[in-house]
């Protein structure tokens, strides 16, 4: 039986005996305890802090005695001085065993840290970043040994980190004698490691201990906006989030509508590439300057995107995602250089990762939002939407999982809607409207107050009461519905009708005012039939691409449903059921996962084995494509009923009973003609 000191860790629960003298941290390194360092134990880097417990711990079976560890030294006192240590703290590798000891390695000094992904799921994100930091003592250039810096670099890595093959672009080596010399020839050197490659390449290099941190960002490009976190790769941590509005929109709103326009516009392609590329620098900047930090330590891009996206950011024209059989050039996952995609505001040798696309029109963002959500680990059948201007659709459990794309368009983010806008402060985000009076009361971006509340007018006096977003689209299609003030076709009724002048004529149809401050020099905002119209097109997309998943799977009812995507996150899940959004499920059942498709290229930002993970996942998904499944327009035509025309909604039937009028009687009482036309036709 070992006479030497025995050494345990926590949590971990490792434990080794240990000659007396032996460092905490080569300790924790020999029995692969998750200990962090930068410096190699050298003191400097500060990463490997541990707090040793003393006295009786019978679980471990060992009495810490007080002189466990070697005594206080200076270099703890000098780091403790300039910057402070947590009280009962040491540095791993400088503390050394003397006795039985038990040591906590606190959750910042862990390597793989775990970053708590949201309090919904509490999930974690283990940190395992491609790119990390490494510093080294080089040695010096020797007449009698005649090496280059960069080979004396590669040998120390080797020797020091066990990092056996380094590369370097031409960039890097014209940085690398002056750094190597101002530092002494100790440096701090930036490594990127892919998942899928043996050798590292040198990033960036800094003279002595580079402390200003290192940075990726995890970017959700999608068709009406490019979202973006700006994430500290050694914490994890969201340093700054921000997004803009994609400049591709002028080239088209929806999808299919850029395809044609680099169909019919030689260069087209070239055109929206270059505008959504210059888009990604400008918000690079502007996060970096919002985060106070230097662009150039950004170091690493993932990106997430549908499959027309995807094409145009790579610089490939989407032509054939236009037309059957919808073939992407290549739906591979992609790691390339960040200058390859003319990506310039960050680090000049950054990295990007895209993930891997499922199919023609399902994406890397749905290849992220499984990644995030993870459905083929669930037990029970959940439906999955990620709602935008492609909706995204993910149906599975632990015994299959399938996918599919709707083209829902750009209704739901406010788009094509008469008084629609961004959601941005001024826009109204909630409505109900009053069963009795027909009266409505709204809620708009910026402000807690309800508009019939006390201090209501004092507190949007700055933002106004600009219009309405695409939760307040969906809330106040919902709440007509409810009031009574529209039928289940998608008809507003007339003042006569409904007994509320708030129900004015439009032409040959009707509209419902919501706020009118014209007089005030203000908007004057409607809920017009061609707004409801646009929102029965969309969740009749979104409602027929679910039920095509639930026809593959055999089944009428799922067991929940998560609404993702950062609209996702504010919709209403009693107005989605009401709408018909969604199928009919327990509300309880209903559940927001705010913005999954962001949140996976964070983890495979923070984590090279999730990378390898969803490159798995992906290829095991069953791919629906709507397009020609002949079942799509059946399933479409009767979800423009609201809630369905003929799908029950049972649960929904529990907690509101939807009034039923028609608003239809008169031959130019509601609707436009090709509507009556349909409707006259089936009788």
């Amino acid at each position: 039986m070992s006479t030497d000191p025995l050494v345990v860790f926590t949590p971990s629960g490792k434990r080794g005996h240990f000659p007396v003298g032996t460092p905490v941290l080569t300790a924790a390194r020999q029995l692969g305890v998750d200990l962090d360092s930068v410096c190699g134990g050298r003191g400097i880097c500060s990463k490997c802090q541990i707090t040793p417990s003393y006295g009786e711990f019978p679980k471990h079976g060992v009495t810490v005695a007080d002189d466990a560890l070697s005594e206080w030294n200076a270099v703890e006192q000098r780091y403790d001085d300039k910057r402070g240590l947590k009280p009962g703290r040491r540095l791993g590798c400088q503390a050394t065993v003397q006795g039985d000891i038990v040591i906590d390695v606190p959750p910042e000094s862990q390597v793989h840290k775990q970053v708590v992904r949201k309090a919904a799921s509490a999930r974690a994100i283990q940190m395992d970043p491609a790119t990390r930091l490494f510093f080294v003592e080089v040695d010096e250039p020797d007449m009698h040994e005649p090496t280059g810096d960069l080979e004396r670099l590669e040998r120390a890595l080797r020797d020091q980190w066990e990092i056996e093959s380094i590369t370097a672009d031409v960039t890097l080596l014209s940085k690398l004698q002056p750094v190597l010399r101002k530092g002494k020839f100790q440096v701090t050197v930036a490594l990127n490691k892919a998942h899928d490659d043996s050798i590292a390449r040198v990033i960036d290099i800094w003279p002595g201990l580079h402390e200003a941190g290192l940075y990726g960002l995890a970017i959700d490009l999608g068709s009406t906006t490019v979202a973006a976190h700006l994430t500290d790769l050694e914490t994890g941590e969201v340093k700054a989030s921000s997004g803009i509005m994609n400049p591709q929109i002028r080239f088209g709103e929806d999808l299919m509508s850029r395809v044609s326009y680099s169909m019919m516009n030689p260069g087209g392609d070239k055109e929206m590439t270059a505008a959504v590329r210059d888009a990604i620098n400008t918000l690079a900047e502007e996060i970096a300057k919002e985060a106070e930090i230097d662009a150039a330590l950004i170091v690493e891009v993932v990106f997430v995107c549908n499959p027309v996206m995807h094409h145009l950011l790579l610089g490939i024209d989407p032509v054939e995602l236009g037309q059957a059989p919808f073939a992407l050039a290549t739906s591979e996952s992609l790691s390339l250089e960040a200058r390859d995609l003319d990506l310039t505001a960050i680090n000049r040798r950054a990295r990007t990762y895209i993930l891997p696309c499922i199919a023609g029109h399902v994406g890397a963002d749905c290849a992220a939002v499984a990644l995030s959500e993870e459905p083929g680990k669930s037990e029970d059948l959940a439906l999955i939407v990620d709602v935008g201007t492609n909706a995204e659709i993910l149906l599975g459990d632990k015994e299959r999982v399938l996918a599919c794309s709707s083209p829902t368009g750009p209704a739901f983010e406010g788009a094509q809607i008469s008084s629609g806008q961004r959601a941005a402060p001024g826009a109204i985000e909630a409505i109900r409207i009053d069963p009795e009076t027909k009266e409505p009361r709204f809620r708009v971006i910026g402000c807690e107050l309800w508009s019939d509340e006390d201090g209501f007018d004092e507190a949007t006096a700055t933002t106004g009461i600009t219009g309405i977003c695409g939760s307040g689209i969906i809330e106040a299609v919902a709440e007509l519905r409810i009031a009574g003030l529209m039928d289940d076709s998608g008809l507003i009724g007339s003042e006569a009708q409904t007994g509320t002048g708030r129900c004015v004529p439009e032409g040959r149809t009707n509209s419902y005012l919501v706020h009118d401050s014209s007089a005030e020099g203000g908007p004057r905002i409607t809920v017009t039939q061609g707004d409801i119209r646009a929102i029965q097109l969309a969740k009749s997309a979104l409602y027929a691409g679910a039920r095509l998943l639930m026809d593959q799977r055999g089944v009428d009812k799922v067991d929940r449903v998560v609404l993702a995507g950062a609209f996702g996150a504010h919709i209403s899940s009693l107005h989605a059921m009401v709408l018909g959004m969604i199928p009919d499920v327990p509300l309880d059942k209903v559940m927001s996962a705010g913005n999954a498709a962001g949140t996976g290229a964070r983890i495979a930002l923070c984590n090279i084995a999730a990378r390898k993970e969803i490159e798995r996942v992906v290829r095991e998904i069953t791919k629906v494509e709507t397009a020609i499944e002949p079942k799509f327009q059946d399933h479409f035509v009767a979800a423009n009923a609201i809630p369905h025309k003929t799908d029950p909604f049972p649960e929904l039937a529990k907690i509101t009973n939807l009034p039923n009028p028609s608003f239809n009687t008169q031959g130019d009482s509601g609707g436009d003609d090709g509507g009556r036309r349909r409707r006259r036709r089936r009788g």
